[in-house]
């Protein structure tokens, strides 16, 4: 068998239609699970960049008021729980009288769901990537068996157990599993390190929250 045979491009044209399927599966596996990562990867970092540039303007300021119409619109995370925690601020101290525990449960809970809401935002397609990073092998396998089995069947109609008979359909079987494997170790590097980078996150958020929730709170002291 010549080496141009083994190239990964001749080993797909000779792989017949099951492998052929498996192979093609894996490749567009593997091109959507980097699509994922360059993706999730750039707006992560991109948010937490903008959260933390917020945080940092948001104890700056003097007026909070102002800090909300001028920030609290934007499309990042932190400015999420800032203008969720006002929105509330605002309608539970409307009336002549504030129920000021009330006030202070309201107020912990919409943050708190808040912070669980963005970090679920930021998470939607991890899933993605852990069900390639599982998935992957298994269907590389499948590929890989039924290239073993297409190799006896060749051997049993050629009656030959010479390594030209068997060799192509060995191949075929054993590049099924390298792309098993190469879709979802990426997958599984990035579904753990992305975890652990949206986790940091949530830390950060939850003590960003906190703080603002201690300084509602405050204020709360001086309502009548």
């Amino acid at each position: 068998m010549s080496a141009s045979a083994m190239s990964p491009i001749a080993l797909f044209l000779q792989a017949d239609i099951v492998v052929k399927a498996v192979m093609a599966g894996l490749i567009l596996a593997s091109l959507w699970t980097w699509t994922i990562i360059v993706g999730h990867a750039l707006r992560i970092r991109r948010l937490g960049r903008e959260s933390d540039r917020f945080e940092t303007d948001f104890w700056k300021a003097e007026d909070i008021d102002k800090f909300h119409e001028a920030r609290g619109k934007a499309d990042i995370p932190a400015a999420k729980i800032f203008s969720a925690g006002i929105g509330e601020w605002r309608r539970s101290t409307a009336g002549a009288r504030t129920d000021k525990e009330g006030t202070r449960s309201r107020l912990a809970a919409i943050m708190h769901s808040t912070v669980g809401e963005q970090i679920d935002r930021l998470a939607a397609r991890l899933n993605i990537l852990a069900t390639v990073g599982s998935v992957a092998p298994f269907v590389g396998l499948f590929g890989t068996v039924w290239g073993i089995m297409r190799s006896f069947s060749d051997i049993a109609g050629a009656n030959n157990t010479s390594l030209a008979v068997v060799a192509p359909g060995i191949a075929e079987a054993l590049f099924a599993t390298a792309l098993g494997l190469f879709a979802a170790i990426p997958a599984v590097i990035a579904y753990n390190r992305m975890s652990y980078g949206l986790n940091r996150m949530e830390a950060s958020l939850q003590r960003f929250a906190d703080g603002f929730y201690a300084t509602l709170s405050r204020e709360l002291e001086h309502e009548g």
